[in-house]
């Protein structure tokens, strides 16, 4: 069983992401510890990739940096041996079907099995094509986190009953990115999803301000949080310790507020 659950069992969950390998691996290492410092109940890891369709220019630009430092999926591996040396954190895999299937999908899991990985969110692998990648991961008792669009509709309650680990609810359409104003009527979709599952949800996709994360946390179980965090990285790069640590720790506070 995945340490997913324990990431929302003090309340809402604050769930940072960051690219491994921007500026560097030890960088990464050093910026995980500091989100969990600050708060973060889960930390997503991207693995970097040439074509990631659902990314923003923040995050695309932080993907290539990475590949062009050699970062490849072998060092990513190692990279979360390493932190789970120090901490037992949940983790979560942001990748695409890509380098999962080029990795070949038993390997893959296996791997991710052997380092301490809890969990995998694939952007571009719809619900109904699951399978391709499903018996592998629970082989390896890795959780598929399903992501919910406001545009699931009708598909909603198929996909909350598979859901694993926690359900990613995307807050707009379109692509990651920080977003000024949040328009879906997210109580709307949660309310459907928790008709049919006690699978915790979390919503991500342009949320980056304290008031955003107290809204949301209003209405759903976690906060994700991406573009924002990379963002920091982008422009402090190996000096964005502290900054990521007053960011992920105010966000923190603000998600929490609703059950204070």
């Amino acid at each position: 069983m995945s340490k997913i659950g324990n990431a929302f069992k003090d309340g809402k969950a604050f769930i940072g992401f960051l690219t491994a390998g921007d500026p560097s691996l030890d960088k990464t290492y050093e910026y995980i510890m500091t989100m969990e410092k600050a708060g973060a109940d889960l930390i997503e890891i991207g693995i970097p990739f040439s074509d990631p369709i659902a990314e923003g220019i923040v995050i695309q630009e932080a993907d290539l940096r990475s590949l062009k430092a050699g970062t490849r999926i072998d060092d990513v591996f190692e990279l979360v041996k390493k932190v789970r040396r120090e901490t037992q954190i949940p983790l979560v895999f942001l990748t695409y079907l890509n380098p999962v299937f080029y990795y070949g999908p038993d390997r893959f899991f296996a791997r991710c099995e052997e380092t301490g990985m809890d969990g995998i969110i694939i952007p571009d692998m719809p619900y109904e094509e699951r399978d391709e990648c499903a018996a592998a991961a629970k082989a390896h008792g890795i959780d598929i986190i399903s992501m919910i669009a406001p545009t699931s509709k009708d598909r909603i309650e198929k996909i909350a009953k598979a859901g694993e680990g926690f359900l990613y609810i995307v807050s707009s359409l379109g692509v990651t990115g920080t977003r000024t104003e949040i328009k879906t009527d997210l109580k709307e979709i949660i309310d459907v999803v928790k008709h049919v599952t006690d699978v915790p949800a979390a919503v991500g996709f342009g949320i980056n301000t304290t008031e955003q994360a107290e809204k949301i946390g209003a209405v759903a179980d976690g906060v994700i949080v991406g573009s924002a965090i990379v963002k920091i990285i982008a422009k402090y790069g190996d000096d964005a310790a502290p900054y990521i640590y007053d960011y992920v720790k105010s966000m923190k506070e603000a998600t929490m507020r609703s059950v204070q």
